[in-house]
């Protein structure tokens, strides 16, 4: 079986080339020709470095543990959650007397999901001129049937959906990667929403926690997404806005693993992410902060499911990228200090911050810059039982987190910013850097001089 799909670009869709996907038995093949009018375009730019711009086939095959398709169209493609509601729809549709129908193959899965909200800006035409799973007029459902998305949603996850449930669903809840419950939505204004749910294997306010996150984030002075928390009939939904969609629009979006064309079985680092922004960002300098940045807060909140899935980048035009902003931040006080993503490979999987600091110059930032940008974080995560509280979260549920916060690795990025401080030059006429201690002393928010001096007398904890 063979199957020809036009590939599309943006919302004022611009035809960039063709997808070739081929079935023999249980081998899958795809390539992928750009169209010779992108080719000859000045907007014209490489999907991925897997597909540079040049004309011809180019073949791919499913390799262990990946997708059949070229990274940046497997980024658009359900797995998790979203595979599991397009296998229990195909399931229900065969024991409704559909019996002929073919097990899904991997095209299939590609095309349920909804084209109004596919992640990013690629689009794809079928055979009859139609782009796929268009499943509402406004392509989402509004913000009043949130109700309806938590209980087919649950019904699922429980095994217990009926056909109204899956159609309800049906390409609504399978646009995005991850395996939590979750569903696109259109709020008031038009605007995309990513909704995301509670499991029933939850053992903790999971979806508050993600919320909570991405305060304390954006109180880090890290780039986030709209979000907000809401109550659904006693249920809380977290509600985050879509940062690949900007004014009506739609904006190229990869993975970080595309861009840096991470072998899916290997370990990656964040400093292959540096080298990386550095050859490929519109926004090299500021990117290589921020995702400094970004590392020690994973560290001090304890996202250890940080790997190269969870870090992405938008299309900013001639090819160049930009940092998304940050998504998928999960404080988890069950899990070890251990990164998905290692900060070198000289560090491995530890989650050090002093092995963060160590590597700081390699992110463009001297000590003293790090030192400050390390205190803004140490000051926002210190105010986790602030936040939690005001997102309703009860005093046990707060306590449940205790552990991704209160730990070694923040009393370390304390005595991190405290020993910068008492090292740093006072600022002088001349200076006008931010890395001086008045700047640390106000960034960091810790303790007293006199607490600095007793700080100062005493061992460092060692480091292995």
């Amino acid at each position: 079986m063979k199957r020809e799909i036009a590939v599309f670009l943006g919302e004022d869709p611009v035809r960039i080339g063709t997808l070739s996907y081929a079935q023999d038995g249980n081998r899958e093949s795809c390539a992928f020709a750009y169209d010779d009018a992108w080719l000859a375009s000045t907007d014209a730019f490489e999907l991925s470095p897997s597909l540079p711009l040049r004309a011809g086939w180019r073949h791919h095959s499913k390799g262990k543990g990946g997708s059949v398709f070229f990274d940046c169209i497997a980024d658009t493609e359900p797995n998790g959650w979203g595979k599991k509601v397009i296998l229990r729809d195909g399931a229900r549709q065969r024991q409704d007397g559909n019996a002929d129908r073919q097990p899904l193959n991997s095209l299939d899965f590609l095309l349920s999901v909804d084209d109004f909200s596919r992640l990013g800006a690629l689009r794809f035409r079928d055979e009859q001129g139609e782009f796929v799973r268009i499943s509402t007029p406004s392509g989402s459902p509004p913000m009043i049937e949130l109700k309806h998305l938590v209980a087919s949603s649950r019904a699922v996850e429980m095994g217990k959906e009926t056909e109204r449930d899956l159609a309800f669903l049906r390409g609504r809840g399978t646009s995005l990667e991850g395996m939590r419950p979750k569903a696109s939505i259109v709020d008031d204004s038009g605007n995309l929403y990513l909704a995301k749910f509670p499991s029933a294997e939850d053992t903790r306010n999971v979806v508050a926690g993600e919320i909570m996150a991405l305060q304390l984030a954006s109180d880090a002075k890290i780039r986030v997404p709209d979000f907000r928390l809401v109550d659904s009939g006693g249920v809380p939904v977290a509600l985050i806005r879509r940062f690949d969609r900007e004014a009506g629009k739609r904006v190229m979006y990869v993975s970080a693993a595309t861009l840096l064309q991470a072998d899916s079985e290997g370990e990656h680092t964040y400093t292959e992410i540096v080298d990386t922004l550095r050859q490929r960002s519109a926004f090299a300098k500021d990117d290589m902060a921020e995702l400094w940045r970004r590392m020690a807060f994973n560290i001090l909140i304890k996202n250890v499911d940080d790997h190269l899935h969870n870090h992405g980048f938008l299309h900013y035009g001639h090819g160049r990228w930009a940092l998304a902003p940050a998504f998928d931040l999960n404080p988890f006080p069950d899990k070890a200090h251990v990164l998905k993503t290692w900060i070198s490979e000289e560090t491995g999987e530890s989650g050090s911050i002093r092995d963060a600091y160590e590597t700081a110059r390699h992110f463009g930032l001297d000590k003293t810059q790090a030192a400050a940008i390390l205190g803004e974080v140490v000051k926002a995560a210190s105010g986790w039982q602030r936040v939690a509280a005001s997102l309703g979260m009860k005093r046990n549920e707060i306590q449940e987190f205790e552990p991704a916060f209160e730990h070694a690795q923040m009393k370390e990025a304390i005595r991190i910013v405290e020993g910068a401080l008492l090292c740093a030059p006072k600022a002088s006429a001349k200076t006008d850097a931010p890395a001086t201690a008045e700047f640390l002393q106000e960034s960091s928010g810790l303790r007293s001089d006199k607490q600095l001096a007793l700080l100062a007398s005493t061992k460092p904890p060692e480091h292995k």
